[in-house]
């Protein structure tokens, strides 16, 4: 059993965001997506909104769960545009290939430029309550089509050392740019919040 396992991982979820049901694999994606569309949206929503926002929410979980995070989160401060971002905080144990985690080894894995860069990424040293950090942006290009044009998908993360043996990496990512100034502001916060207790 990895080290951190004897830890609990405690963050702030934003007032707007939907937990993802994804250290549950069990559950019922489209039952639990019915529902928790209904309380974000409210008994008397429009059918065609509730339908629309279970899909997607139903979606965004099944797609978190693929990566195991420790936990994950949708954030849909206005239902009728469905998800705005997603939120997931992941842990990463050092093994024999990187038996030992720093956050410059942090730094590395996080902003490495891949082939779908679309600018390069930036890194900068911070300072958490939960430990030393860095945080990083970046932006990818996505679902690039025939003619060439592709999405943007921009990301905020950081990359937080609980201790030499095992980090946490707190990702959001989302696809409206005027909207991200304040995606990247949440990020902050949330990071803000992130405690380990053994």
């Amino acid at each position: 059993m990895p080290e951190f396992a004897a830890s609990t991982v405690h963050m702030k979820a934003p007032e707007d965001a939907v937990s993802l049901p994804v250290r549950a694999p069990e559950a019922d994606l489209r039952a639990w997506a019915a529902e928790a569309a209904a309380r974000r949206v409210g008994p008397d929503g429009d059918p065609k909104l509730l339908t629309a926002l279970a899909a997607e929410l139903r979606e965004a979980a099944a797609d978190s769960r693929e990566r195991g995070p420790v936990t994950a989160l949708s954030y849909v401060p206005e239902p009728r545009l469905g998800e705005l971002a997603r939120i997931e905080l992941s842990a990463l144990v050092a093994d024999d290939t990187y038996p030992s985690l720093s956050v410059e080894l942090l730094r590395s894995y996080l902003a490495a430029p891949t082939a779908d860069s679309y600018r390069p990424p930036e890194a900068e040293l911070c300072t958490l309550p939960a430990g030393p950090a860095v945080r990083v942006r970046h932006a990818y290009v996505r679902d690039v089509g025939r003619d060439g044009l592709g999405t943007i998908m921009e990301t905020c993360a950081y990359g937080i050392r609980a201790d030499e043996t095992w980090a946490l990496v707190l990702l959001t990512s989302w696809q409206a740019p005027t909207r991200t100034d304040a995606l990247c502001e949440l990020t902050d916060e949330l990071a803000r919040t992130v405690r380990v207790t053994a």
